[in-house]
């Protein structure tokens, strides 16, 4: 598959909340994927002060992490800190302990993990549902 044929790795979901950016992360996620992301997270922030976070990973392949600007890392954690309420990740692998990591210990967000079978379980802790053919 050559680039022009690629399909982004991230997803938006349409949700009940305008406040909660949700995302399917499918494949591999490369740094423009990533910058991607950042983008809109940073979309959402500006809409709303504070936002809840939910990704739905399928088939998660992994991140280019060493290719993505350190630079742009950083102001994701900074931006993070100061907007991300909630996150809930759904599926595997379980990434919040590496995502607690990622964060400064005082960060206050909140973060679970659901396994595929507890994504209900998820969108209700968040408030929300996906919107059907949006």
């Amino acid at each position: 598959m050559n680039f022009l044929e690629s399909v982004p790795a991230i997803r938006r979901i349409e949700t009940t909340r305008p406040d909660l950016f949700a995302v399917d992360i499918v494949g591999l996620v490369t740094p423009a994927d990533a910058e991607n992301l950042f983008g809109l997270l940073e979309a959402a922030y500006a809409l709303h002060p504070r936002i809840d976070v939910l990704v739905r990973l399928l088939e998660y392949e992994g991140a280019e992490w060493a290719d993505i600007a350190p630079e742009t890392i950083e102001n994701g954690k900074v931006l993070a800190a100061r907007h991300v309420g909630r996150c809930a990740s759904i599926g595997e692998p379980d990434w919040i302990a590496g995502m607690q990591g990622f964060l400064a210990p005082s960060t206050p967000v909140e973060l679970k993990h659901f396994t595929v079978e507890e994504e209900e379980e998820a969108w209700r802790w968040l408030g929300s549902r996906p919107l059907e053919n949006p």
